[in-house]
């Protein structure tokens, strides 16, 4: 029988990593962001160890809520895609995860940031994905945009991208 350590036991010991910073997610402001969710377990994201390490966070999260089997592996595999981005095409930026309620629901919401290129029509690559992946083995924002419940991207050329996701407990 599998037993889940909730997060909250967990910061500081050597298995979890460095501890966790709370704060407020940096999302655009026409992005709503429920108001349970405006705390956050706070990961920088620059390598491909920041990718991992967000996606365990995310999954040790996902099971504390409650989240059981498939939706846990949807999870981070929706994390572990939109860091991936940031890693290839922003240098560095950061993953906000937080439990967040609406109508006695509970979920798991994930804002991932960057201050990289930008897209010019990130709505499209939501939807239709890009053309330097194709092929590739990632899921693409449309492969998270289908898995996850909610999705919402802004884009600004320049100035960056933040996707906010959420997942909710059945």
């Amino acid at each position: 029988m599998t037993t889940t350590t909730p997060l909250s036991e967990i910061r500081g010991t050597a298995l979890a990593g460095p501890p966790l910073a709370t704060a407020t997610p940096r999302a655009p402001a026409h992005v709503s962001i429920a108001p349970d969710a405006s705390r956050c377990v706070r990961l920088a994201i620059r390598s491909a160890g920041d990718l991992v390490l967000a996606r365990q966070r995310g999954r040790m999260l996902a099971l504390d809520l409650g989240f059981r089997g498939g939706d846990v592996t949807v999870i981070a595999a929706a994390i572990s895609e939109v860091a991936r981005n940031v890693v290839e095409h922003a240098v560095s930026g950061e993953v906000c995860l937080s439990e967040t309620r609406r109508a006695g629901c509970t979920g798991l919401a994930i804002v991932v940031t960057d201050e990289g290129p930008g897209m010019f029509d990130a709505m499209r690559f939501s939807e239709f994905g890009g053309t330097e992946r194709q092929g590739g083995p990632g899921l693409g924002l449309p492969g998270v945009r289908a898995i996850m419940d909610e999705f919402e991207i802004d884009s600004t050329p320049g100035r960056g991208t933040t996707v906010r996701m959420t997942k909710w407990l059945r």
